[in-house]
């Protein structure tokens, strides 16, 4: 089964990650990285990727035949990042998830989704 693993994210975090660029944020990017490692030797991780700060991005709101844009910054829920991984379960996925190194500096969370 494929799965996308959505990393979440808020504005608050979004406000506050830009800022940390400390000893602490480079040792928790060291670990996503050797995680990330693992994930492609064990050929779990088909891709992945950071997303930009939601500020950069626009939604397309839809109404009937109507549509507007809204420029982010955007509030609630975000996406800060995603895999495409490859596994026989969710329960699989799930397994790798608890492995992860929290992605971001405060608690959080990971959604996992089966594609």
């Amino acid at each position: 089964m494929k799965f996308m693993i959505l990393v979440k994210s808020n504005p608050s975090i979004e406000k506050n990650i830009e800022g940390m660029r400390d000893s602490s944020f480079k040792e928790s990017m060291a670990k996503m990285n050797a995680f990330n490692e693992e994930l492609k030797k064990a050929g779990v991780m088909k891709d992945c990727d950071g997303l930009r700060p939601s500020r950069e991005g626009k939604r397309v709101r839809f109404d009937g035949e109507s549509r507007s844009v809204v420029d982010g910054p955007f509030e609630g829920d975000l996406v800060a990042g995603y895999w495409l991984w490859e596994l026989p379960s969710i329960e699989d996925a799930v397994a790798w998830v608890k492995r992860c190194p929290n992605p971001m500096p405060v608690p959080s969370e990971i959604e996992i989704r089966p594609i």
